[in-house]
């Protein structure tokens, strides 16, 4: 069954990112986590997300698109990222993100992965 961790990462994280202090270690975490869920035969896919900053959000009301800067929820922890796993069930795909390197400082969410129907 397949699963997307979902990695809700606070602003500290996503300056970790290109802080030259702190890049090797965050980048090498993220690194390691991607090579166990290959080598464990579990991963599907996955990608790390941009700043916040450069999304866009849209809306369509009475046929315009309404366009705003930035992401959809204003919150403290915004979505960095995520990764797609194949696994037996809920409980393995909770321990997959409890391994996460996001788990200590942001949020996991955990969402079983809706199939689509044939056409």
């Amino acid at each position: 069954m397949q699963f997307t961790i979902f990695v809700y990462e606070p602003p500290h994280d996503f300056d970790a990112r290109s802080d030259p202090g702190r890049a090797a270690p965050y980048w090498g975490a993220w690194t390691a986590y991607a090579q166990a869920l290959v080598e464990a035969g579990v991963m599907v896919s996955g990608n790390g997300l941009q700043q916040p900053g450069a999304a866009a959000t849209l809306r369509l009301r009475d046929g315009q698109r309404l366009v705003q800067d930035g992401p959809y929820a204003d919150t403290k922890e915004q979505l960095g990222g995520y990764f797609v796993i194949d696994v037996p069930d809920l409980d393995a795909a909770l321990d997959w993100a409890a391994r996460c390197p996001g788990a200590p400082t942001g949020v996991i969410e955990v969402r079983p992965v809706l199939p689509m129907a044939p056409s």
